[in-house]
């Protein structure tokens, strides 16, 4: 198996008539000559235990000693000082705060689950849990970008566009990477471009900042008659063509087409994928769309779990930038919990029914944890030392925890689990092995992993 390598050159995309303006929210512009030309050269590394992904990402940072990490030791000691001495970057007393919700047993496998999250935690039997992530940053942006894409001060491409980069297309008709309601904060598009990789491996947006929207992508529809857009569309790539045999092989040239072509076919197909209403009344209650508290993000997991079962090879989910309660823990993450709690126990049902589970891999996590220590009298702080994050299906083991923080939950105390390994075992089960993943760019080949990371083998079946 080659090393995957290329270079190119990034430019604008000129925009002339509705065909190009939907292929520059496909994202489809500067694929490699290589790529088009040798189909081997994505073929995984080894066989794989999933074939696409789901990311949950819960923006803002929930805390995992109220959700999925229970300490004992922090209920007991809660007003007592941080029993050992406190980070330089807490900014106020570090004084332990209980959590305000009560832990059980959950299934068969008896994982521990917070009543915050009453629907998850009965599909407790499907997850696991990691108890022991850490990660670089103390600031949103800072941790945003290094769990989106492995730097938290670079500018590198996001995990989606690497997944995009390594893997052939499972559908042609569809772009690979979709990101629905991403944020424009704490590194907005650089959290789904493709950074110096091919720009056709950016993400595809469905809305922004936590929310769904119409679940449309812009300029999808064409206002012109098919028969007129496709006259349209034969002249511009006949220019395009034409121009390509007066200069010779052109990556930026050769990428234009090829995004005409995916643009006109998602004009066609897309739509399809993307209609929440051919789902049954049945299907729609048990996510939780139409009511108040649930419906924004149930209609995300649905339109997510449609999408990965049309062939999109990486999803990601966003909350927006809900989970950070420096003040107001109870009321704020209540309300969150509430509208994501039913929809992601509902993805997690739905796939299992319909035999996506074993080869979707999903992924649930923030940028980081909160702090057991108090902040502003009901809150918690950023805690970048020591948080949760779980998988399900994709060829991990079911109903297990790994790893541990220290007994009131700030770092990470055993079997620690970096953001880097986390990478590196998304990419194992998708096939791609994140060392011989790179791509070389001013002078060096760069990977997601950096020159770190390590495939947690212990969590995989």
């Amino acid at each position: 198996m080659k090393t995957r390598s290329s270079t190119t050159r990034r430019t604008c995309l000129q925009r002339f008539g509705s065909a190009a303006a939907a292929l520059s929210l496909a994202g489809m512009t500067g694929r490699t000559l290589e790529a088009a030309s040798a189909p081997a050269e994505l073929a995984p590394h080894h066989p794989a235990g999933a074939k696409r992904v789901i990311f949950l990402f819960m923006h803002g940072g929930p805390s995992h000693v109220d959700t999925f990490d229970y300490k004992p030791e922090l209920q007991k000691r809660d007003g007592q000082p941080l029993p050992f001495e406190a980070p330089a970057n807490l900014d106020a007393k570090p004084v332990l705060m209980k959590s305000p919700w009560k832990f059980r047993q959950h299934g068969e496998s008896g994982l521990w689950v917070s009543e915050l999250l009453p629907h998850i935690a009965g599909q407790a039997d499907d997850l696991c849990v990691i108890r022991s992530m850490h990660s670089r940053g103390q600031s949103h942006g800072q941790a945003v970008s290094m769990m989106h894409t492995g730097s938290d001060n670079l500018v590198r491409p996001s995990v989606g566009a690497w997944v995009s980069y390594g893997l052939a297309k499972e559908n042609q008709d569809l772009p690979t990477f979709v990101s629905i309601g991403p944020s424009s904060g704490h590194g907005g598009p650089r959290n789904y471009g493709a950074a110096f990789l091919p720009t056709e491996h950016q993400a595809t947006t469905i809305g922004r900042q936590g929310k769904l929207g119409e679940a449309t992508i812009e300029h999808l529809a064409s206002t012109e008659k098919a028969d007129r857009q496709q006259e349209r569309l034969d002249l511009i790539q006949s220019l395009n063509r034409a121009h390509l045999d007066r200069v010779g092989p052109d990556n930026e040239i050769t990428g234009t087409i090829e995004a005409y072509d995916l643009a006109s076919r998602m004009q066609r197909c897309a739509p399809g994928a993307l209609d929440l209403s051919k789902e049954s009344k049945g299907t729609q209650d048990q996510y939780g769309v139409g009511q108040k508290a649930t419906d924004n993000f149930a209609r995300q997991c649905l339109l997510a779990r449609r999408l990965v079962e049309a062939g999109v090879r990486y999803v990601e989910l966003s909350t927006g930038n809900v989970w950070d309660q420096h003040g107001g823990l109870r009321e704020g993450h209540e309300k969150n919990s509430l509208a994501t709690d039913q929809p992601i126990a509902a993805l997690l049902a739905d796939l299992k029914a319909r035999g996506l589970l074993d080869d979707t891999l999903v992924v649930w996590a923030g940028e980081f944890g909160r702090t057991p220590t108090m902040q502003g009298g009901n809150g918690r702080d950023h805690n970048p030392q020591g948080f949760c994050a779980w998988l399900a299906g994709g060829g991990v083991k079911p109903g297990i925890s790994y790893g541990e923080t220290d007994e009131v939950g700030y770092h990470a105390a055993r079997n620690r689990v970096h953001v880097h390994d986390l990478h590196a075992t998304i990419l194992h089960q998708l096939g791609l092995n994140h060392e011989r993943l790179t791509y070389r760019y001013a002078g060096r080949d760069f990977r997601l992993t950096d020159v770190a990371g390590n495939v947690v083998h212990d969590i995989l079946a």
